[in-house]
């Protein structure tokens, strides 16, 4: 899905920060994910035969695989080559949501925002205003970033959080990138035998009595 870029100007990047991070596991998304359907319901839907996109609105609820995607209006799109892009919106009270499964793991990558974009092809996501981006391992919340936009891509597992202007609150008046990142635990050592010492050398008992030397 194409994106839109600013004009750089100098006077913007004092109040911007940028964070790039790389999840620490050398696991992927779910590699099945690309390649599964996307089914979606709603409360209803409006199909454009010029644009080839399909709006749906109304407690929209996106699947695709392991991903689950949920928000207020959603437009998807396919092209030739299949690839399928989506841009999901949220409301003021409740911002979009998006979940996927980490390959071979048990955690999960959740985030929220106002716009969700979606990109099959490229397998990315892009997450603008009041982004949040988290990293569950089972159950158990293990990172958390949070930006004006989060883009993240479950092909590299690299994920880049961006503040600004439009993620300035009352706890963060700044508007800076705010991550909360918890250590991986290191992995308990294996069970390896303590060494079994040697004897020390054993003294003989002699059978002769010999006398002391003069």
């Amino acid at each position: 899905m194409p994106q839109h870029t600013t004009p750089h100007r100098p006077s913007a990047w004092l109040f911007v920060a940028v964070l790039a991070l790389t999840l620490s596991s050398a696991a992927r998304a779910e590699k099945a994910d690309k390649d599964k359907p996307m089914n979606v319901e709603a409360d209803a839907l409006r199909y454009e035969d010029t644009r080839q996109t399909s709006v749906f609105t109304g407690n929209v609820v996106l699947t695709k695989g392991t991903i689950v995607m949920r928000g207020a209006k959603m437009d998807v799109r396919q092209d030739p080559q299949g690839s399928q892009y989506g841009l999901l919106v949220g409301t003021p009270e409740k911002p979009g949501f998006f979940r996927q499964k980490r390959e071979g793991l048990d955690e999960w990558i959740e985030g929220e925002g106002d716009r969700i974009e979606y990109d099959s092809k490229a397998e990315t996501v892009l997450f603008t205003g009041r982004a949040v981006l988290r990293r569950y391992r089972g159950t158990q919340l293990n990172d958390e970033s949070v930006g004006s936009q989060i883009l993240y891509n479950s092909l590299t597992e690299v994920f880049t959080v961006k503040g600004g202007d439009t993620n300035r609150t009352a706890a963060n008046p700044t508007g800076r990138v705010r991550a909360m990142l918890t250590p991986i635990p290191d992995a308990p050592a294996a069970n390896v035998p303590a060494p079994v010492p040697t004897d020390p050398a054993k003294l003989r008992p002699s059978s002769k009595i010999t006398e002391p030397r003069k």
